[in-house]
């Protein structure tokens, strides 16, 4: 089988590059490259489809092809959209349509022949997945990793602010484009089923798919990466990051404090990731300071507790943390770095690195989709403090089952009392190591995440189409013809997200 991946937002390369300094990076590329070679090493063949970047800022990003080192049957295709330059995923609809997917359409007619079927990811792969298969008859699923409406819900979005909150982040296209990408779709891909039924049933989606019809949807869960996280596994710089590890140690905590286990958490500096409540609970606890320090990993940030950060995004999330540092004295407590080279491999040795300390990892976000993180963490050995909202409530608890501990993010006595139950009871520390790690070992691998692909994208190929029983609804003309005389109106958002009886506040320029 041969298979395009549809990935314009985030970039790839042999090295991993930038994985953590950019919010369009992260988990989802993780997600696509692990499926991608876990499917190319089944013996098919896989695109990943991405946007090239000329810039001498983004170097990594210019080549038009390159491959995994050692892995065959995987391309990483760069084509053209637009400027040469990076842009940011909310910059980049007009020239997904009018550059990016024609050179998509030309490339593979160049190369004699379309790709079997295609797997497109978040809403602007999704639209291009609509596009290609309108114009080729090649069926996509989809995988959205989040949904627009949910980030709105977040950023509270009224009619009073919807103007300037769309201004930033395009939200007039991005929910138009996953409403498509879910109604024209063969499969909806969502890693749970809590992602399927909150997520999918929100209003804003009514009319483009019924969160009740099966046939309409596949749970796919992700993986972890055994090779890098596992806890005997070993990177080349395992010994060289532990170095750095305790030179940070000795940098920010108190001489008598640097052999205490570590409440560890690593994920981006954004506000969803509430690593502010994180910080308000330690310093809320008496208990958790006389047993623990507290580290940050902060991407490509190596001091962030004392220097400002370059980007205001970043700098909203780090200010009220220095604010809590300060008032609540906990200098020598609390370390904040990033690794020196923000790789998956210097990550997993740092975690073994917290487990030798009987530490522990902790996601606090308000809402996590999934939770990747936590499960290379537990891999490694490390039990687990995570969100109750989201992926975690069933990859770490099944029935009764506890596999990791589940807190509220908005309730900091509640974060409190799940990092108390593990370092404050060795019995608990070694159940939830052993029984997390045991979890992920079981359920949750790239390669049982590439069968479930294949067995789907076989089922679609192989099966007569049933989306005709489906209501398809019309591609907006923005989506044909991105002009501003067929541009999307905050009204027609307006009303999605509202109902038809709000009026839009619009900014007075």
């Amino acid at each position: 089988m041969h298979i395009g991946f549809l990935n314009p937002q985030g970039n790839f390369d042999s090295g991993n590059s930038h994985i953590t300094k950019h919010s369009d990076f992260g988990g989802q590329l993780i997600y696509v490259k692990q499926v991608a070679i876990a499917i190319a090493e089944m013996g098919h063949k896989v695109d990943i489809l991405t946007r090239q970047i000329i810039d001498p800022e983004w170097p990594e990003f210019g080549e038009p092809f390159e491959t995994y080192l050692g892995v065959d049957n995987v391309r990483i295709i760069r084509l053209p959209a637009g400027p040469k330059e990076f842009l940011p995923k909310e910059f980049l609809w007009p020239h997904l349509l009018s550059d990016w997917v024609p050179n998509i359409l030309k490339f593979y007619q160049q190369q004699g022949g379309l790709p079997d079927a295609m797997t497109a990811h978040y809403g602007d792969g999704g639209l291009c997945g609509v596009l290609i298969e309108e114009e080729t008859g090649i069926p996509f699923t989809f995988t959205a990793h989040s949904l627009g409406a949910q980030k709105m819900d977040k950023l509270e979005v009224t009619p009073e602010n919807l103007t300037e909150i769309d201004e930033q982040f395009y939200f007039r296209y991005r929910i138009l484009a996953e409403r498509l990408s879910m109604n024209r779709s063969a499969v909806n891909i969502t890693s749970t089923r809590q992602e399927r039924f909150e997520q999918y049933s929100h209003r804003v989606y009514r009319g483009a798919v019924d969160v009740d019809n099966d046939n309409r949807f596949a749970v796919i869960p992700p993986g972890a990466n055994f090779s890098i996280f596992g806890a005997k596994a070993r990177s080349e710089n395992e010994e060289a990051t532990e170095e750095f590890i305790q030179e940070q140690l000795v940098r920010d905590i108190a001489e008598p404090r640097r052999d205490l286990p570590v409440i560890i958490a690593s994920s981006r500096l954004e506000l969803k990731k509430n690593v502010l409540g994180l910080v308000q609970a330690f310093a809320m606890s008496p208990t958790l300071q006389e047993r623990a320090n507290l580290v940050l990993l902060t991407g490509g940030l190596a001091d962030p507790l004392r220097e400002q950060a370059s980007d205001d995004m970043t700098e909203e999330v780090l200010a009220p943390i220095r604010e809590v540092v300060k008032e609540k004295d906990l200098w020598g407590k609390v370390s904040a770095f990033g690794l020196s080279d923000q790789s998956q491999e210097s990550l997993a040795a740092a975690y073994r690195f917290m487990v030798k300390r009987r530490s522990v990892f902790a996601l606090t976000a308000l809402y996590e989709p999934f939770g990747l993180a936590p499960l290379e963490a537990a891999v490694a050995g490390l039990p687990v403090v995570a969100t109750k909202n989201g992926g975690p409530s069933e990859s770490l608890r099944q029935g009764n089952k506890e596999y990791g501990v589940l807190v509220d993010p908005e309730d900091p006595a509640d974060i409190v009392r799940g990092l108390e139950r593990l370092l404050c009871d060795a019995h608990q520390w070694e159940y939830f190591a052993q029984a997390g790690q045991q979890r992920v070992l079981k359920t949750y691998t790239w390669e049982s995440t590439a069968e479930n692909y294949l067995s789907l994208l076989d089922s679609i190929l192989s099966s007569p189409q049933t989306r005709s029983r489906v209501e398809l609804l019309p591609i907006h003309p923005y989506f044909r013809n991105p002009e501003s005389q067929t541009d999307v109106s905050l009204e027609e958002l307006s009303d999605l997200y509202f109902g038809t009886n709000q009026k839009v506040v619009r900014n007075a320029d």
